[in-house]
């Protein structure tokens, strides 16, 4: 379900607030909302400010910032856009997973309802982006994966890979030449604990190992898999 457009400085703010509570379920200060849009503190205490006044979400100075009804409603729209768009990017114009975040950070303002209606049918209404994110559908409804963190699996269990955070493109991009993406299986071999680090195996679709790879606990906390047999 559409929701009427508002300006592009209260679309980008309630997205970034409803990103960081998906998937940790809490909201953000003023200090991480300002590393996260790259802008002054000053600036964001007053735009929290101007956007609590207008019904988006509720604020207190030195407190996290939560959205209200009207906050999510609009956030979850701009989220679809997004998603949707890099999905696009990826899928019919050859970006690699690691390019497509400003690119859509750009043209999640200016697209179309309509347009971006016919974008999801070419694709064939897909429910995640190409990071794992799922994507909300037209009237607003999201189904998120169930998953776990790739650090919180035990030694010899192995996992599909459901989720790989966007918010580092290098990392993306390292992941990517160990071939760790969305549908990968992997199994941990080992964790070790004082290295801060794990060792991994990469799985065929039979189950036999065909790499393997220590990655750190940064890498592995960007990574969300759903446990199998």
């Amino acid at each position: 379900m559409a929701t009427e457009r508002v300006g592009t400085m209260t679309e980008d703010y309630v997205k970034v607030i409803w990103k960081a509570h998906e998937w940790s379920g809490e909201g953000l200060t003023t200090t991480e909302l300002a590393a996260t849009l790259g802008v002054a503190p000053s600036s964001v205490s007053g735009n929290l400010k101007k956007l609590a006044r207008d019904g988006f979400l509720d604020y207190e100075p030195y407190g996290r910032a939560t959205l209200t009804a009207s906050g999510r409603a609009v956030a979850v729209q701009v989220v679809r856009r997004h998603r949707l768009l890099e999905t696009y990017l990826v899928e019919h114009f050859g970006y690699a997973w690691d390019e497509v975040h400003d690119e859509a950070e750009v043209l999640e303002h200016a697209v179309s309802d309509r347009l971006l209606g016919r974008i999801d049918e070419e694709l064939g209404f897909p429910d995640h982006d190409p990071h794992g994110d799922p994507i909300p559908r037209a009237d607003g409804t999201i189904t998120h994966p169930s998953g776990r963190r790739l650090h919180e699996l035990a030694a010899g269990s192995s996992g599909d890979v459901v989720r790989v955070s966007d918010h580092d493109p290098a990392l993306l991009r390292f992941l990517g030449t160990l071939s760790i993406r969305v549908g990968s299986r992997v199994r941990v071999v080992e964790h070790h604990g004082f290295a801060g680090s794990l060792r991994l195996e990469l799985l065929d679709s039979a189950g036999g190992s065909v790499a393997a790879t220590e990655l750190a606990t940064v890498a592995a906390n960007a990574i969300w898999v759903t446990p199998v047999a």
